[in-house]
């Protein structure tokens, strides 16, 4: 029983779930909570539940497209990493898909009791996470581009509950930092993919002055918001440079689990600009415990 449900726990990829929820926190910060009637730190009961609703609906949509990630995988896992549930027989296929189909439609039912909008949102992630899941993944290019655009919609989640739709441009920093790393991830099994890491840093930097470029029209003072994106950038790129000057899985997989587990501190970034410290703060705890997961859970 026991290895049973590690097996469904490593399914769900844990170390990433706290990305997921932070995506949303972001896009509710970015939408103007702190300028609203329902301000985060007011403890108002409807949007405390909305806020944890979108965050649930978040969290098992990313969980539900991990799982199905490697339901479709199968062929390819039971070669390169035979040691995954699935492939090692933990949990039965069929199993597996049932459970990734239930967390996908528990992730659009939360969305959708929180208004229609958010619903609408989180059909779409679906949609976007299935079409890579089983399609875009295996394309070098749409691949990323896809897995980025799931990631822009999470945080989209966030900004519709406010329906503040003119901070779109902000779904582009998950877009493109993600399209950024599973660019690397094409290399982590056999390595040997310079040119993507050479790409993947420049996008990086890209995304550091993009962030600051959109937090310039804030109250916010820049002081506050440059030591999230100095943690930012010394997450991301020191391990890219060490996967660039050595070229090898090992060092691959190390710059991707960065990459995923960083996205909490680039989230913090956005949000402090909108919200205030204490809610930037907020977020990064979450990045404490996605790195206590990831040693004892696969990122990848």
């Amino acid at each position: 029983m026991q290895k049973k449900l590690k097996g469904y726990l490593q399914l769900c990829r844990p170390a990433n779930l706290p990305t997921a929820a932070a995506d949303v926190l972001a896009g509710l910060a970015i939408a103007g909570i702190s300028t609203s009637q329902t301000a985060f730190w007011d403890f108002n009961l409807h949007f405390s539940i909305d806020a944890i609703l979108l965050v649930l609906a978040s969290v098992l949509l990313y969980a539900g497209g991990v799982v199905m990630n490697d339901v479709f995988d199968l062929a390819i896992d039971v070669v390169e990493r035979p040691e995954r549930p699935i492939p090692s027989g933990v949990v039965p296929l069929k199993h597996a898909r049932f459970f990734g189909l239930l967390l996908l439609f528990l992730g659009i039912i939360a969305a959708f009791v929180v208004s229609n909008h958010t619903g609408i949102i989180a059909l779409i992630l679906t949609l976007a996470i299935l079409s890579y899941d089983k399609y875009a993944k295996h394309h070098s290019f749409f691949g990323p581009l896809n897995m980025g655009v799931c990631r822009g919609l999470n945080v989209l989640l966030g900004i519709a509950y406010l329906q503040s739709w003119e901070q779109w441009p902000y779904c582009l920093v998950p877009i493109i930092f993600v399209f950024a790393i599973t660019m690397i991830s094409q290399g982590e099994v056999h390595g040997k993919n310079k040119g993507n890491i050479l790409l993947a840093g420049i996008l990086y930097v890209f995304v550091i002055f993009y962030v600051s470029y959109m937090n310039q029209n804030t109250a916010m003072p820049f002081l506050y918001q440059l030591p999230f994106l100095v943690l930012f950038a010394g997450m991301v790129l020191l391990p890219l440079r060490k996967a660039y000057k050595a070229n090898i899985p090992q060092n691959i997989k190390k710059a991707v689990k960065a990459g995923v587990i960083s996205i909490v501190v680039l989230d913090a970034a956005m949000a402090v600009a909108h919200a205030n410290l204490g809610y930037a703060l907020g977020i990064l705890l979450l990045l404490p415990l996605s790195m206590v997961l990831a040693k004892l859970f696969a990122v990848t």
